[in-house]
């Protein structure tokens, strides 16, 4: 059975971005391509799909609610890079994923649901939990970008109490602090473990009338958690990388060491 790797390009740059020296030229571009090279040499996918944020365009989630993901403020050098790297994703032949109004958590969403075969979602991202299955596993990086835990429905069990499907109800009963979205009041991680133990879904303990007051606010966190499977999604497709090509595209960006890395990479 064919496998596909889908990244969340976002995620993975920011960590490049803040595990390297800032005196390194395009730091996130050198950690993100030496991340993405090591990603491919060790699972040796069929295809790979890297997913991107549109940052300049809201998305449905903060027109819906104004605090979601509010004070997150970017530095220009990363900014910048991320703009450079589904170029460098292109270089490499791999698939690039990026719609305005859409996160890249989106197209991981839309490429589990829709690839044949089986799916690593590589993500920092705890909310891909939600992907978890038998034939979608998540790579989850545990220690700067080199090592990854993996992550199936017996982990998600494990971690916090549920079943894959849902953590959407568990983050809008807990809340989450990195997307400001406030949760129940009074309820944390393994209450709202116990609540959705005791009613199977959100919905069902809404309507035995279980957080009354704050019915409507929990429906829309639940909205916002919720990745967003009809992404629109570039033809899938298996790919080889185009290692040459990618050496090319990295050496005139000036990045002549990992270039060359790349470079190498087609007799490894």
């Amino acid at each position: 059975m064919s496998v596909l790797l889908a990244v969340d390009g976002d995620s993975f740059a920011h960590r490049a971005y803040h595990a390297l020296p800032k005196s390194i030229r395009l730091n996130a571009v050198v950690g993100f391509t030496n991340m993405l090279v090591r990603l491919w040499q060790a699972e040796q996918p069929d295809a790979v799909l890297v997913a991107w944020d549109t940052l300049s365009v809201p998305t449905y989630r903060h027109e819906a609610f104004e605090p979601y993901q509010s004070g997150r403020v970017f530095e220009d050098s990363i900014l910048q890079q991320l703009e450079i790297l589904p170029e460098v994703v292109g270089a490499f032949a791999f698939l690039v994923a990026k719609a305005p109004g859409y996160e890249a958590d989106d197209f991981l969403a839309a490429a589990a649901r829709e690839w044949p075969g089986d799916v690593l979602v590589a993500t920092s991202d705890r909310d891909a939990f939600q992907l978890a299955s038998e034939r979608v596993t998540i790579l989850q990086p545990t220690r700067g970008v080199s090592e990854l835990a993996r992550i199936g429905p017996a982990e998600v069990r494990e971690r916090y109490g549920v079943e894959p499907e849902q953590v959407p109800d568990l983050i809008a009963l807990r809340g989450d602090p990195s997307d400001k979205l406030p949760g129940a009041r009074g309820i944390g991680p393994k209450k709202a473990a116990d609540v959705l133990a005791q009613y199977g879904s959100l919905e069902a303990a809404l309507a035995d009338g279980r957080f009354a007051a704050e019915a409507e606010d929990l429906r829309l966190f639940r909205r916002i958690a919720t990745m967003d499977a009809s992404a629109p999604l570039p033809p899938l497709a298996e790919t080889s990388p185009a290692w040459a090509e990618a050496s090319s595209f990295l050496e005139r960006l000036g990045l002549g060491g990992v270039a060359k890395r790349v470079g190498e990479s087609s007799t490894s």
